[in-house]
């Protein structure tokens, strides 16, 4: 296998060399540097993981993006929990919120704007649609609404045994969509109808799978590119939150900031995809990203939170439960005929815009 030197495998390398040095010297020159080198190490890591998914193919490659991303952002979440303390107790649910608003509406809205302004119609899987947003519901409620309701604790707060009950249902339901997304119902997830614009060109639909070597390396350098993204991201953390104060900002910003910087690279892939006139498999990235970023976050935060004592709070305030119903809502009508225009587009992008609006200014 000829090894090539290029700027996904430099990424990596600059990006730790940028932590190192940070480590040592502080200063605002080298705090653009390694804000530069994080997300040129974001993009490294999907890149990585679309060429292992390009040689395990669909679903599975959506599965590998999804799961990429949402460890990075796992990673994020946790850096900042450990340095902030008990003040970033809001912090995953605001990070986990903000991921569900961003894919749900600005990446899919952005996706069924743009195919439908280039091909007017788009068809895709209605049962994979619809399997997709049953679990999204179901998870979107219960991690992020039910918390307010109970009493064994005052909401927003779970208690112990709760948080446990969460976390663990929480990974039932994802590994119950990943089976049935890969095994039982596959045919579910892969585009209805081979179609494309004749005048596109898709490099990857035309190039050859991967060997196997480049597979395991793309492994190698996908977990290289992770172990910088969380170096950097927990030495970065301090000046973004410093940043989003200094505007006067509400502190929940930060969790926007962080799902957007994870979830940018795969939804520019979702919106190429859409370009294509492969509208599933933009829909596959989208709405597998916001499975996983409940699906494998709350567990996760869960186990931290149980390791080192420090509670976190999972219930929305009203007007994000409003916001995040509404969002459910228009899915499940927009997604529920298998075929998609402009005008669904817009809907979602229109609740995207207030959604970032109602976030700087509430």
């Amino acid at each position: 296998m000829k090894f090539k030197l290029d700027w996904t495998v430099i990424s990596p390398i600059v990006a730790l060399a940028v932590l190192g040095l940070a480590v040592v010297l502080t200063n605002g020159i080298l705090l653009v540097l390694a804000g530069v080198a994080l997300a040129f190490a974001v993009f490294a890591a999907v890149h990585h993981a679309e060429v292992i998914a390009h040689r395990v193919g669909e679903p599975f490659g959506t599965l590998v993006l999804a799961v990429a991303v949402t460890v990075i952002e796992v990673a994020l979440i946790v850096s900042v929990m450990l340095t902030g303390g008990p003040e970033k107790a809001a912090l995953p649910r605001d990070t986990v919120f903000a991921a569900i608003m961003i894919v749900s509406n600005g990446i899919v809205g952005l996706c069924l704007l743009v195919g439908g302004m280039r091909h007017h119609v788009q068809d895709f899987q209605l049962q994979g649609a619809s399997a997709s947003l049953a679990i999204l519901c179901a998870l979107s409620v219960l991690t992020l609404v039910l918390p307010n309701f109970t009493s064994t604790v005052s909401g927003p707060v779970l208690s112990i045994s709760q948080l446990v009950f969460v976390g663990v249902v929480s990974l039932v339901l994802y590994i119950v969509f990943v089976f049935v997304q890969t095994v039982r119902h596959r045919d579910y997830f892969l585009p209805p109808v081979p179609i494309r614009d004749p005048d596109a060109v898709d490099d990857e639909v035309h190039a050859p799978p991967p060997s196997a070597g480049q597979a395991w390396a793309a492994l190698a350098w996908l977990l290289l590119s992770l172990v910088s993204v969380v170096g950097l991201a927990k030495l970065l953390s301090p000046a973004v939150e410093a940043g989003v104060a200094k505007a006067g900002a509400p502190e929940a910003v930060v969790g926007v900031v962080i799902a957007a910087l994870v979830l940018l690279p795969e939804g520019l892939a979702a919106l190429r995809a859409a370009r294509l006139n492969r509208l599933q498999t933009s829909l596959n990235l989208a709405l597998g990203s916001a499975l996983a970023s409940i699906g494998l976050t709350i567990p996760a935060v869960a186990v931290v939170s149980i390791a080192i004592g420090q509670p976190i709070s999972l219930g929305l305030d009203s007007k994000e439960i409003v916001m995040l119903g509404l969002t459910l809502l228009v899915s499940v009508i927009t997604l529920g005929t298998g075929r998609s225009t402009v005008l669904q587009g817009v809907v979602h992008l229109v609740i995207f815009a207030t959604f970032l609006f109602l976030s700087v200014v509430p």
